[in-house]
């Protein structure tokens, strides 16, 4: 059995793509993996209702046009992976702490992956705007969860403390940048490894339980 706890965030488009490999080297092994997704804020103080992505990539990167060279690497990346980036449908850079409370419900819900995967696919690919709750708590419903629940949840601090908490254990665990991943509490892998290296990850710590 393969444990792996992801750090990931919702508006890095490594993570989306780190997602889709993780997968295929899941499936090279032939094996049972259980995923677990955690909070990374790349923007913590992010206001909660985001920033228009013009003004925050170039703030970020220095010009518009590096940041249209560093999305069209990052769509190329994507579509090796079967995943097509529209970042031209992007309005906003959304706050995610909502969406990390939502991932965490859906943990408890045993609808996590898919609710990451509906998150992944509404903001990159379908251009929505996550940080209107109405459109979280739409977009969360896809993935499988009950909309009482998450209308609930976004209505007050449920899951805050949760995420908090999570945060400071990828704090103390060093991590600085996702996507970040930890295999069977022995193994870490940043980055949007390939297939082939989770792989050889997941057998090597696979190995090490067996000692």
């Amino acid at each position: 059995m393969i444990t792996i706890d992801v750090y990931s965030d919702v508006i890095c488009p490594w993570c989306y793509i780190g997602k889709r490999r993780l997968e295929k080297g899941i499936a090279l092994t032939g094996r049972t993996a259980t995923v677990h997704w955690h909070p990374f804020e790349l923007n913590p103080s992010m206001p909660p209702e985001g920033i228009e992505r013009r003004a925050y990539r170039v703030r970020k990167f220095g010009s518009w046009e590096r940041s249209l060279e560093l999305d069209a690497q990052v769509a190329q990346a994507g579509r090796g992976e079967g995943i097509a980036f529209h970042f031209d449908r992007m309005p906003r850079t959304p706050n995610t702490f909502d969406a990390h409370r939502i991932i965490w419900l859906a943990g408890e819900r045993g609808v996590q992956d898919a609710v990451v995967e509906a998150l992944f696919k509404a903001y990159f690919t379908d251009g929505r705007d996550l940080s209107d709750r109405a459109t979280l708590a739409a977009v969360a419903v896809e993935g499988g969860l009950d909309v009482g629940e998450v209308n609930e949840l976004l209505g007050g601090e449920r899951g805050a403390a949760e995420v908090r908490e999570r945060e400071q254990k990828g704090q103390r665990l060093g991590i600085s940048g996702v996507p970040f991943a930890v295999i069977n509490d022995a193994i870490a892998l940043s980055g949007a490894q390939a297939p082939e290296t989770f792989r050889a990850a997941f057998e090597q710590a696979t190995a090490a339980g067996e000692c």
